[in-house]
């Protein structure tokens, strides 16, 4: 089987990884990644969100199916395209996609459909009426782009805003500079709790949820810094993650399959990736926001932990008939490695240079994600430059071959050491006990 991958990052070296042994590979990226380069039998080096090209692309080489990594070409309408040329793929429809691209159009499903999960919520895009809503704002204001932003959009109050004041004056310059491509704005409450992640295939009719995960957005040890589109995760063998009982998960997977069929009744089957971020409270998870495709990291995270065969999960997504999908029962965590300055400014053009063989030697796996391969040589972009993943019998030994690993790459970059450690994932068990006793 043939089948098109769309993206250029870590996630969709990952995918491409899953995909290799049951198929010829092809890709569209819009850099020459060194670890899809050497996957595919041919790629073409064009932006993923040129739609034309894309589908152009997949015709002329005959694939069979197309796997969209990015939000980006699914917010234009890729799969839409991609069907009319009838080539089937593992991605919602850009209508089915708005529970990503349209934080509104996620909430009101929710507020409809009376999914449980969901928090305190309005979407504005008139000045006036954001003002006037704030002004009478008891709680700290989480404040939302409508559109796209790359995970680097969110403000929330206590951790980069002062007060609701600042989050007023963030909110409306969301509304004025039109950020995230909409003049529109949501503002949430904020829910105190630990962040994690599910994510599952589906086929629009069912779900089948992969393990949990927990990323860390935050640029800076210790959770400080700005947010970014994330520096690590980790999950652990179990399925669950060290902070979460098996009802808080199962809770999070009942939430995610409502949604499946919210969707299904207002655009369409929703048939690809369903990425849950939720924050685990003292009243159990609440949907933070979902995205329409893998996370990166977290796909890192669950890939190399699949054991059933990627290729047929992708006939069963495309042809509505999805079976089953195990997993190893294994922890695993992921670092990135990042160039300096990211996420403000990161340095690009600098050479960075990979002793993959002592690190795959150590059983550890190396993604790719925002870097340039020239003649041979690998250079930084100003986004993240390559992930390490490594998978043991628990969290905190597979922390220990991952840091010793990312002492094998070379270059102006950095990372967080933090990610995994057994003082940070015990700073998590104890957060949540304080909450939940409180």
């Amino acid at each position: 089987m043939k089948i098109l991958v769309v993206g250029t990052g870590a996630r969709e070296h990952a995918i491409c990884s899953a995909l290799a042994d049951e198929s010829t590979v092809y890709s569209v990226m819009s850099n020459r990644n060194p670890g899809i380069s050497r996957i595919a039998t041919e790629f073409l080096i064009a932006p993923e969100v040129d739609i034309e090209k894309v589908v152009g692309f997949a015709v002329e080489k005959g694939v069979d199916m197309a796997f969209i990594g990015p939000e980006a070409p699914l917010e234009k309408g890729i799969v839409d395209a991609l069907l009319e040329a009838d080539i089937p793929a593992v991605g919602p429809t850009m209508g089915a996609a708005r529970i990503e691209t349209d934080k509104s159009f996620m909430r009101d499903l929710f507020e409809k459909y009376r999914i449980p999960g969901s928090i305190t919520y309005r979407a504005f895009s008139d000045l006036d009426e954001l003002r006037e809503f704030m002004d009478h704002f008891d709680g700290e204001a989480v404040v939302k782009p409508v559109g796209l932003t790359g995970g680097k959009g969110v403000k929330i109050v206590g951790e980069h805003l002062r007060d609701n004041t600042e989050a007023l004056e963030y909110a409306e310059e969301v509304i004025k500079n039109r950020i995230g491509g909409h003049a529109g704005v949501v503002i949430e409450e904020r829910i105190i709790g630990e962040e994690f992640t599910v994510q599952a295939f589906s086929d629009g009719e069912r779900i089948l949820p992969m393990p949990a995960v927990q990323d860390h957005p935050h640029a800076y040890e210790g959770d400080q810094g700005p947010i970014t589109g994330g520096m690590g995760s980790y999950s652990d063998k179990d399925g669950l993650l060290p902070f979460m009982t098996e009802k808080d998960y199962e809770e999070a997977v009942q939430i995610m399959q409502k949604t499946v069929e919210a969707i299904k009744r207002e655009e369409g089957p929703y048939k690809g990736i369903l990425y849950g971020q939720f924050m685990l409270s003292a009243d159990g998870p609440k949907l933070i926001e979902y995205n329409a495709r893998f996370g990166d990291p977290e796909a890192m995270n669950v890939l190399p932990l699949l054991e059933s065969g990627m290729v047929e999960i992708c006939e069963g997504i495309v042809d509505g008939n999805l079976k089953s999908a195990s997993f190893r029962n294994l922890a695993t965590v992921c670092k990135y490695l990042v160039p300096e300055g990211y996420p403000d400014a990161g340095v690009a053009g600098a050479e960075i240079r990979v002793d993959e063989d002592r690190i795959r030697d150590m059983g550890v796996i190396t993604y790719y994600a925002a870097v340039n391969q020239e003649d041979r040589r690998i250079y930084t972009s100003s986004s993240r430059a390559l992930a390490l993943v490594a998978i043991s019998d628990d969290i905190y030994s597979a922390e220990e071959l991952c840091e010793e690993a990312a002492g094998h790459v070379h270059g102006k970059l950095y990372h967080r050491r933090d990610i995994g450690t057994r003082e940070l994932v015990e700073k998590r068990i104890k957060h949540m006990e304080d909450i939940r006793s409180s």
